[in-house]
């Protein structure tokens, strides 16, 4: 077992193994944690959030929900969830993301700097960040309008959510960067890998 933490506003990339589990922890509350997967193999096969809600016919995935590919292969699994509200709808921050919706906040390159530069090693550049699994982020929708908030997280310290791997994977995970997605403050982000016996 190995376990990890990211720096607020920083991000990691690592591999896991068929039938490894992989822990997100919050370890102080209302924190989000953007999470890719590759597959290790083929690099172009990637997480999908269109495919993932399609095949789970919704947007609140929870224990017992896969996340598929854009092959449309299980990549991951959700075995343990202690929050059961993520967001498989919006992208990782960028520094675009502050110009637009922080202009007068200091620019930052959000999750998706973090993602590309914890991804360098794998030769993973910017136009292969997909939209990640965002995991602890709360967006409500609103049924009458279709209109999306940015709420604050309702994970509370320790909270968790965990994933098996079916298949092998490079994952990207960040501690995100974003004002509105953290109820504006910024804190890490554990997590813990168990190898498959």
């Amino acid at each position: 077992m190995s376990e990890g933490l990211i720096s607020p506003r920083s991000g990691t990339a690592f591999t896991l193994g068929t039938g490894d589990l992989l822990t997100v922890i919050d370890p102080q509350g209302m924190q989000v944690a953007d999470l890719l997967a590759f597959n290790a193999a083929d690099l172009d096969e990637v997480i999908s959030s269109g495919r993932t809600l399609d095949y789970g016919e919704t947007i609140r995935l929870t224990t017992g929900h896969h996340l598929y590919s854009n092959r449309s292969r299980p990549m991951l699994k959700i075995v343990e969830d202690s929050v059961g509200v993520h967001d498989f709808l919006l992208t990782p921050c960028s520094t675009d993301t502050f110009r637009h919706f922080y202009p007068d906040q200091p620019r930052h390159r959000g999750c998706f700097g973090n993602l590309v530069a914890a991804l360098e090693p794998w030769g993973i550049g910017a136009d292969r960040i997909p939209s990640a699994f965002n995991c602890f982020m709360n967006v409500p929708v609103d049924g009458a309008t279709g209109r999306l908030t940015v709420e604050p997280p309702l994970s509370k310290a320790g909270d968790r959510i965990t994933f098996r791997a079916e298949m092998d994977l490079v994952i990207g995970l960040t501690a995100c960067s974003a004002y509105a997605s953290n109820g504006g403050s910024f804190k890490p982000i554990a997590y813990r890998i168990e190898k498959a016996a």
